[in-house]
């Protein structure tokens, strides 16, 4: 089963995430992520250009999308990408009933983090995907997953370029977890209309 995780990642914290993110989907059978990380030279004049990536998540069981949070929001190249969705992949539908996560990071404790992570929810809803939170309960413990206590996906606090032993763990987690719901999925399970 295909997983893409598709992320931008600028001072290479949210790359770190998705790395984690990866290693949680191999640690289940059949897994196959594939890292596509949005480059600047991705972007021309402004909107995204790169066919080969939305092929490659055309043909995924599943999507993880990661940006860090700028200004309370995806960064403008995570951005440029999710316009690109907007014609034929949203009119069609192409990615309907695919199954979606996604994560973020941030400087701060809050940093408007959890509206990025909105607007990953938000984007997969337009495609008619299947959102995938987290299971774990965030009881606030600075040693435990799940941490900062986002139910909606992993938000994740980074300080000097680091990313905390438990913030790593839920990534992992939220990998794992998306390789286990696609794994459970028979085609025959979802319904077309």
């Amino acid at each position: 089963m295909k997983i893409a995780i598709v992320y931008h990642s600028v001072t290479g914290t949210t790359a770190q995430l998705a790395e984690a993110v990866a290693a949680g989907c191999r640690s289940v059978a059949a897994a196959e992520p594939q890292l596509l990380r949005i480059e600047g030279a991705d972007i021309q004049q402004g909107r995204y250009k790169n066919s080969v990536m939305l092929e490659v998540i055309d043909q995924a069981e599943a999507v993880i999308f990661g940006s860090p949070t700028f200004m309370g929001s995806v960064s403008a190249q995570f951005k440029a990408f999710a316009d690109a969705t907007a014609g034929d992949y949203w009119v069609e539908q192409r990615w309907a009933d695919k199954v979606v996560a996604g994560f973020t990071v941030g400087t701060g404790y809050c940093g408007d983090t959890l509206h990025c992570l909105h607007y990953l929810q938000i984007l997969a809803a337009q495609h008619g995907m299947l959102w995938t939170g987290l299971d774990l309960a965030g009881a606030g413990d600075a040693k435990a997953p799940n941490r900062l206590g986002a139910q909606a996906g992993l938000i994740v606090r980074a300080v000097d370029g680091a990313i905390a032993a438990p913030d790593l763990e839920t990534a992992f987690y939220l990998g794992q977890r998306v390789a286990r719901i696609v794994s459970r999925l028979k085609p025959a399970d979802i319904t077309q209309y």
